[in-house]
């Protein structure tokens, strides 16, 4: 294979990557607050599915089947973003976010016992972006900044790190990750 055919086949790639993830629904938030480098976010509450297992970063396949028709009423539910990856000590989960015209009472039921699809709860977080392809060393350096950050604005953690994974495998450039941290916040928006 020439060079002339190697590029013409990145950037199709490049292309029908870029014009996918456009077209890709996103969960939702609004940006309350930016504190240096990091956004404080209101998440309303969303359907998901979720998968849990020792392996970090497991799953993927699971909740993949799920998607595409590997459930209750054999539906195919277009991809979201982001994927949602908690790893700790009490858990190590990957989660979908179903799109929103999912609620409580019409998303298919997975065929698999080991997926879970609940409604998220609605809550605050503080997020911090990152580029790139995601790896564990970006991970705790960019969670060590962020809890940084919310200790000098003064922000109590209500939970647990979790990375979130906006673009899919065949996307090389301008990737976007980040990690998202729930906090205690009182929005002057609705003294909450």
């Amino acid at each position: 294979m020439n060079k002339k055919s190697l590029l013409r086949i990145f950037l199709v790639l490049l292309t029908t990557t870029s014009i996918v993830m456009a077209q890709t629904e996103t969960q939702p938030y609004e940006v309350v607050k930016n504190i240096a480098d990091c956004e404080i976010r209101h998440y309303p509450p969303i359907m998901m599915a979720k998968y849990q297992s020792k392996n970090p970063g497991g799953g993927f396949g699971k909740l993949f089947n799920y998607i595409s028709g590997g459930n209750s009423t054999n539906t195919k539910i277009a991809m979201t973003t982001p994927v949602h990856i908690k790893k700790s000590q009490s858990e190590n989960s990957m989660a979908f976010v179903l799109p929103k015209k999912f609620n409580i009472n019409n998303a298919p039921r997975p065929n698999d016992l080991n997926l879970e699809v609940f409604e998220g709860e609605s809550g605050y977080f503080a997020a911090i972006q990152y580029s790139g392809f995601t790896n564990e060393s970006k991970e705790r350096s960019y969670t060590l900044q962020l809890q940084k950050m919310l200790k000098d604005a003064e922000i109590n953690v209500s939970g647990e790190p979790v990375i979130l994974v906006y673009d899919g495998p065949y996307n090389f450039i301008n990737r976007r990750n980040e990690v998202l941290i729930p906090i205690f916040y009182n929005s002057p928006l609705n003294n909450e």
